[in-house]
């Protein structure tokens, strides 16, 4: 697999995904006008990725999202639901939920994900 990486624009994130590392970063926000053909690309490429890792693979994912709105919401749900079934069959992933420490309300979106998944870890980093 090759390294994905998509710049930033305005509206949507950075995307950084790294198959040798197994370290990956979703950063910045995320409200583009069409969230599925956005991240068309990103899912194919998590789900070929999820379909090499071995089970003793340690992978971060890392989300630095400062703003997203329902529909990044709903992806990002779809990428722990995939994330947890995936935890779930063995697999070592992990998820670096980073914020501002002055931007409560994005520490509580993660807090609010992570209650969701019974085997997905997060990890909750304040910058």
């Amino acid at each position: 697999m090759t390294k994905l990486h998509i710049k930033a624009t305005k509206s949507s994130p950075e995307i950084l995904l790294d198959p040798t590392t197994h370290q990956h970063t979703l950063k910045g926000e995320s409200y583009p006008e069409n969230s599925l053909e956005f991240y068309r690309e990103f899912f194919d490429w998590i789900d070929a990725y999820i379909d090499t890792l071995e089970d003793t693979q340690e992978v971060i994912f890392n989300i630095e999202l400062i703003y997203f709105n329902s529909s990044s919401s709903k992806v990002l749900m779809d990428l722990f639901d995939i994330f947890d079934d995936a935890c779930e069959d063995g697999k070592n992933i992990a998820v670096n939920w980073v914020y501002n420490e002055d931007n409560d309300a994005i520490l509580e979106y993660g807090e609010e994900f992570a209650e969701d998944y019974e085997n997905l870890k997060f990890n909750f980093v304040v910058i």
